[in-house]
C-alpha cells in the first residue's frame, strides 16, 4: 500500500499520524522508516518534520534505525520485572546471542525494551510483531524462538 493510499484511509489530520506511520511501516518490508520515509509523511500530511520524527521515535512500535525481521520486544514495567523480566532478558540475550537493542548476524531478531504491554496479568511478558506471549518460561521462550526461526 503506497502512503497516498493509507493517508487516504487513515486521514490526514495530526491524531492520525500515529496510524499512518504504523501502516507506512509495515509496507516497508523492513521494519523501520527512514528520515526520506518521515520527510515524505510530514509533505504529504501537512505537518512539520519535527513533530513526525518526534512520534516516531516515541512510540516503541516504530523504529528509525534498522531492526530484524522480527522485533522482540520485552516489557520492562515493575509487574514484568517482579516476575522475571530480568531472567527472560538473559535467556533471550543468551538463545539470539545478542544483548537488548541489537540485531542478530542473520537479520532475523531484534531485541528491545517496551513500555508495558497491558497484559500485566501474563507477566512478564514479549510482544513480537503484534503478538504478545505472556507467563514467560525458559522452555516457552525456547519454544516460541524455534517457531519463529521456522516461518
Amino acid at each position: 500500500m503506497l502512503l497516498n493510499e493509507i493517508i487516504r484511509e487513515k486521514g490526514k489530520t495530526p491524531d492520525k499520524l500515529l496510524g499512518v506511520l504504523i501502516e507506512y511501516q509495515k509496507t516497508k518490508n523492513r521494519n523501520y522508516l527512514t528520515n526520506e520515509d518521515l520527510k515524505e509523511v510530514a509533505q504529504k500530511m501537512g505537518l512539520p518534520e519535527s513533530r513526525v520524527y518526534s512520534v516516531a521515535t516515541f512510540y516503541s512500535l516504530l523504529s528509525t534505525k534498522p531492526r530484524g525481521k522480527y522485533v522482540i520486544q520485552l516489557c520492562r514495567d515493575v509487574p514484568c520485572y517482579v516476575n522475571g523480566a530480568f531472567d527472560v532478558r538473559e535467556e533471550l540475550e543468551t538463545a539470539l546471542q545478542i544483548t537488548m537493542g541489537e540485531t542478530t548476524k542473520d537479520g532475523l531478531f531484534s531485541l528491545e525494551y517496551a513500555s508495558c504491554l497491558g497484559c500485566c496479568e501474563q507477566a512478564p511478558v514479549i510482544r513480537i510483531d503484534q503478538k504478545v506471549y505472556g507467563n514467560l518460561n525458559r522452555k516457552k521462550l525456547a519454544e516460541i524462538i524455534s517457531d519463529y526461526r521456522r516461518l
